[in-house]
């Protein structure tokens, strides 16, 4: 099993991300206009994420070349991703970002999951030991702190989960945004996100695991789970996963050990599906390092990661429909950060 980010891979995924950061075009943009005044391209709206296809992309390409930079300091690339950084990481762009973010059309703007990979991100330069890593950590962090208050903001709101594989979901956020709310100190956030994800999901049993829907990039089940890891203490979870999952054991639902197929790596949403394939095996190796090592599911969690790495990593850069994206998955999968689990 290919269980690290190694070296070749970090060279890999550092090329692919690197192209894309500074790619203006083409764009998806995720933007509302009062007039004609707004009608503004990428660059002109968000100075330092206006590449990679969309907002969200860019952030988290950024999460990525901050990673490998962390640990792979000593790669030929490492020049490269720091001149870049240095590039965009500037006062002057991360203020054009929150002058954004503060206009009056743009409350919803990339809610839940552009605001949980910012934070994400931060979380990331936050674990920098570098001279360079920590000023990169405090340029951002007048928009870090922008976005964890959106999003704190956000979750106490909302009544109801959002179960969908896809941006919206709702344990994806309450995830990403208890990594950032541990790593960066906010601990009136971890509450927050860790009271609702009890709220939401803490009674759920017997999960059916229909899934992945046609255009899904997350497992609804397993990143439920997840969330559910980050925010029970151990021996609390592995009885709520018992409940959740309880035929885990048997490997069933059989729909959570079959990897994804990919009818078309040139489509938008159809290549959503290797997104499904990486994301599982993200979540299978979370899982699996977190139960205890005379659990049988530990084995099981930590055999189910090949499959759908293998499926779906010889692709993530064989069109644009992915490759703007795709790399991020796979390195939360191969990643040699431990996942964060609360204790």
């Amino acid at each position: 099993m290919q269980e690290r980010l190694t070296v070749e891979m970090a060279s890999l995924f550092s090329g692919i991300v690197l192209s894309n950061v500074t790619r203006e075009y083409p764009n998806k943009m995720d933007h509302v206009m009062l007039g004609a005044a707004d009608v503004k391209g990428p660059r002109a709206l968000h100075p330092l994420f206006y590449g990679s296809f969309d907002w969200h992309s860019c952030v988290h390409s950024y999460w990525l070349l901050s990673r490998i930079y962390r640990l792979h300091p000593t790669l030929p690339v490492s020049a490269t991703i720091r001149r870049v950084i240095d590039q965009h990481f500037t006062v002057s762009n991360v203020a054009g970002e929150l002058d954004y973010l503060k206009g009056t059309a743009h409350r919803s703007f990339e809610r839940p999951y552009g605001m949980a990979w910012l934070l994400m991100l931060a979380a990331e330069l936050g674990r920098h030991t570098s001279v360079e890593g920590r000023r990169w950590f405090d340029v951002l962090s007048p928009l870090a702190t922008e976005c964890a208050a959106r999003l704190r903001a956000y979750i106490e709101a909302a009544g109801y989960p959002v179960r969908a594989g896809i941006h919206n979901n709702s344990a994806f956020a309450l995830a990403l945004g208890l990594e950032y709310a541990v790593i960066c100190s906010d601990e009136p956030l971890a509450e927050v996100l860790r009271e609702k994800c009890r709220s939401w999901f803490g009674n759920d049993a017997n999960c059916p695991a229909w899934e992945p829907d046609g255009e899904d990039f997350l497992s609804p089940a397993l990143t439920e789970a997840l969330c559910m890891s980050r925010t029970l203490a151990s021996s609390e979870f592995s009885t709520w996963l018992e409940r959740f999952l309880p035929r885990l054991a048997a490997r069933e639902p059989e729909s959570l050990f079959l990897p994804a197929k990919v009818s078309d790596r040139t489509d938008p949403k159809f290549v959503h599906l290797d997104g499904v394939n990486l994301s599982r095996a993200w979540c299978w190796k979370s899982l699996g390092n977190l139960l205890a090592i005379n659990d049988p599911r530990r084995a099981i969690a930590l055999q189910s990661v090949d499959s759908p790495l293998a499926v779906s990593l010889p692709y993530i850069a064989d069109n644009y429909a992915g490759a703007h994206w795709l790399a991020t998955l796979a390195a939360l999968a191969l990643d040699n950060t431990p996942a964060l689990h609360h204790r």
